[in-house]
């Protein structure tokens, strides 16, 4: 009986620990941070240095492309849409982790710079070391290499366009000698990543063919994407420009950025009723509508000033209109991907 006791107890602890790192884990992919005393395991560890909780976006970006191509293909081929979203997802995190490791190295990150504010730098935290970050990065640019030479045997050359395009945005996003950020092209390389050629790329991959209607239905969503980075560039424009990097809202200043992203905001519903309406996307993502009381709600946060401190529970201070547009986003993203389920499965086109 002692022994029977003892194996329920050691059963329990396990039971808990792991309750607590699936806790843990939740926090880090929905807020991007971790609280307080939390213990930081190998998963958490590698999900707050990848920042994983942004790969919904790359995601949504790779389903809608496979939605598009399954209502518009006669053979679309799943097996190659499961690689290519894990290549773009590894892509993702590639780029996080380039992105840390030239900002640090080229003086952008440092101890009271705000990236390092709102939650662990992976180096200037210590979560990983210099080399294990570059060997990290070789990693993940491997796996993406072996997954790109298996979709160009299935699919053709036209692959490697699509991925040397988004490596080159990737890239040269901080790389110097063109750091794209730095310039004011930052916000409109992420556009395209997260639009055409990641929608269009999977769906080049998933059905074969590359209809020119693919271009103009990868709009909707590279716009909500867009509004995240420029909600994170307003939340950095002093920072930024005092450190001399011109992203777009520090080229137009605080107020002319704000109203712009609220555009962007408004522009991702209007540009999904005008598709609907010339008959280029089904009347099934016309349920983006239930995520309007979201964007009155968002769209009158950025119009007031930013809060002096964080409300309760808000893991990402100073960041602010980041996660706005984010909470945003992951709504209106769901719903254009369910609205392309629905128009799917009872037939109403793309």
């Amino acid at each position: 009986m002692a022994e029977d006791s003892s194996v329920a107890r050691d059963s329990g602890r396990t039971n808990a620990d792991l309750g607590e790192r699936l806790r843990t884990w939740g926090q880090i992919l929905q807020q991007g941070n971790i609280a307080p005393g939390r213990p930081i395991d190998l998963v958490a560890r590698w999900l707050l240095i990848t920042r994983a909780c942004v790969f919904s976006m790359t995601a949504t970006s790779a389903l809608i492309g496979g939605l598009l191509a399954a209502a518009a293909a006669p053979d679309p081929r799943w097996g190659l849409f499961g690689a290519a979203l894990l290549g773009l997802i590894v892509a993702h995190a590639a780029n996080n982790m380039i992105n840390d490791l030239f900002d640090t190295t080229g003086g952008v990150d440092t101890e009271n710079y705000t990236r390092a504010l709102y939650a662990p730098h992976p180096l200037l935290s210590g979560l990983i070391s210099k080399r294990g970050l570059i060997t990290a990065i070789a990693v993940a640019n491997l796996i993406d290499l072996l997954i790109l030479i298996d979709l160009t045997q299935a699919r053709g050359g036209g692959v490697v366009a699509f991925a040397l395009a988004g490596l080159f945005i990737s890239v040269f996003y901080v790389a110097p000698p063109l750091q794209l950020k730095h310039r004011g092209l930052g916000e409109p390389g992420v556009f395209v990543v997260w639009g055409p050629l990641m929608i269009g790329g999977t769906f080049y991959v998933t059905a074969g063919t590359m209809p020119g209607w693919v271009w103009i239905a990868s709009l909707p969503y590279a716009i909500t994407v867009t509004t995240v980075l420029m909600g994170k560039h307003i939340d950095k424009l002093e920072q930024d420009s005092q450190k001399g990097i011109r992203t777009l809202p520090v080229i137009l200043g605080r107020s002319a950025a704000i109203r712009l992203t609220q555009g962007l905001m408004v522009g991702f519903y209007l540009i999904t009723a005008l598709l609907v309406a010339t008959g280029a996307l089904g009347a099934g993502v016309l349920l983006v509508g239930f995520a309007l009381p979201r964007l009155v709600e968002v769209l009158r946060t950025y119009s007031e000033p930013k809060p002096a401190e964080p409300p309760p529970g808000f893991r990402i201070w100073p960041l602010w209109y980041v996660a706005l547009a984010f909470h945003h986003n992951k709504l209106a993203g769901g719903l254009f991907v369910l609205g392309l389920l629905v128009n799917l499965i009872f037939g109403l086109g793309a």
